[in-house]
């Protein structure tokens, strides 16, 4: 059985609160979970103790046990001190875009010709 240690999403609409439970990978994202391991409350403020709240061992014992954490829920781990900081790299997302390329070279283009403007002048 592959697990996953996950969100599970409540709350209303526009005001979510999420549940850290472990899962079986093929159930609903808010479907049936095994434990809740904590809960996670993305309106509080960033620096509240009552943001994310983790029973450590539990998950500690699923992560022996071969359970994976999801992305968000590694973050967490990670600011926890549970986990250790993995590298993360997405080349594209940080690349500008193409009119972004094209208006950097008109610029760079512009830039020489007033550089060589003033040195014809002397």
């Amino acid at each position: 059985m592959a697990m996953k240690i996950r969100l599970a999403r409540g709350g209303s609409k526009k005001r979510p609160f999420y549940r850290i439970v472990a899962a079986d990978s093929r159930m609903p994202r808010d479907g049936r979970f095994i434990e809740k391991l904590g809960t996670y409350n993305p309106l509080l403020p960033k620096d509240s103790e009552e943001r994310v709240k983790m029973d450590m061992e539990r998950v500690q014992y699923w992560l022996s046990q071969g359970a994976q954490p999801t992305d968000r829920i590694a973050r967490m781990l990670e600011a926890a001190g549970v986990r250790e900081k993995a590298e993360r790299s997405n080349p594209k997302k940080g690349a500008p875009g193409k009119k972004a390329v094209e208006r950097a070279e008109e610029k760079a283009a512009k830039a020489a010709e007033a550089a060589e403007a003033p040195a014809d002048a002397e």
